[in-house]
Formats: C-alpha cells, structure tokens, sequence
C-alpha cells in the first residue's frame, strides 16, 4: 500500500486539504464579525460591540468542537482558526485601549507576545521542522481575556478598587471602581505569559536536541 493510500492509525487526527468545511465558515464568520465589532464600538453601541463580540469569541470553542466531532479538521481550519484567534484578540484589547477602558500597557504585552510567538514559531518550522503543539492552558488564558474585554465594553457593575496604590494605569489596585472584568485581563495576562515561557522551554529543549 502507498503511501498516499495509507490509512490513518486508530486515533489519528486525520486532516484534509478541503476549504468549504462548517468550521471554516464558522472562522470565517467570526472574521467578519471583527470590523462590525470595532463600528460598534467607536459608534458608541457598548452593548451591540459587547454582544458581537462575545458571538465571535464564544465561538472559538464551537468551530474546534464540529471540526473534531464531525472529523473535518482541514489544513486552513488549522492556520485559519488560531489566525482569528489572535486578530480578535488584538481588535479586542485595541478597542478597550481606544474608549479609555484598559491601560495601553496591557496592549504593548498582548501584541508583543502575539508577535513574538508568530515570528519565533515560523522561524522554528522553516528552519528547523520544529512544531510546539498548543497547551490548554493557553485556550484557558484567551477565555479568561475574552471573557475580560468583554466586561470591559459593557463597563458594568463596577466593584471597588483594592486601594493598594494610586498609580492610574493599574486599575483595580487603585480605591477607584473598576469593572470587573480587569481581573479576568489580569488573570488572563499572567497564563499566557507562563505559557509563553512554557514554549520557550520546549523549543529550547527540542533545538538542543538537534544539536
């Protein structure tokens, strides 16, 4: 039996090469669903941006699941949903950035972290075969981010500061009410930057066992 032919072993993720599949319309939605999102938003419609917003982002989790349970994960569906992942992650801390909602701190080590994961894990594979397979802790920090932006563009209930220290660009810390959702971003901030180290380990591991 060739190759080509080969079947897939028991358990074995079996990946097309086909386009029009349901996860990579429900990607492709969700892609749409990222300029009317901003619209909203600087239109001054915090709850349609909320509501729109969280469509696309508690969709994440649905394109993966009907691509997995209907055995349609394709070779775009793989480049294509975690490509979404990563824009609606910067459109959304970009949006909070811009009506005054989230410090632009936070925005430096989100699309620095996005940067750096995207040009080091291209360079690993085109120079030296090196996949770093994604950890659930990761989807953990994205939800707990979503979850955050999207309390964060609704803007209510806001709950007390802890009153630590009154330096402006750490809300929550300050006695000022703040939105919830800050907490979830903090949260959220803290896993991927452990993530991020995680992968740093294993691709320091498997290039040193290259050597």
């Amino acid at each position: 039996m060739t190759a080509a032919n080969a079947k897939p072993a028991v358990g074995e993720e079996v990946v097309t090469s086909r386009i029009l599949t349901a996860p990579n319309l429900i990607s492709a939605a969700r892609l749409c669903l990222v300029p009317l999102y901003l619209w909203l938003l600087l239109s001054g419609e915090d709850i349609w941006a909320t509501v729109v917003f969280a469509i696309a982002a508690l969709t994440d989790f649905v394109d993966g699941q009907v691509a997995r349970r209907t055995h349609s994960v394709s070779k775009l569906g793989k480049l294509l949903d975690p490509a979404v992942d990563t824009i609606l992650m910067m459109t959304g801390v970009i949006g909070t950035c811009l009506v005054g909602r989230c410090p632009v701190w936070i925005l430096v080590i989100i699309i620095a972290r996005e940067l750096f994961l995207l040009i080091g894990g291209g360079i690993l594979i085109k120079t030296r075969d090196i996949h770093i397979p994604v950890v659930y802790a990761g989807k953990f920090a994205t939800t707990f981010l979503f979850i955050g932006f999207a309390a964060l563009l609704l803007n209510q209930p806001l709950i007390p500061g802890l009153g630590i220290t009154d330096i402006p660009w750490l809300p929550g810390f300050s006695s000022e009410p703040v939105c919830w959702g800050i907490w979830f971003i903090y949260i959220g901030l803290i896993l991927q930057i452990g993530v991020t180290v995680y992968y740093c380990i294993q691709a320091a591991h498997k290039l040193k066992g290259q050597v």
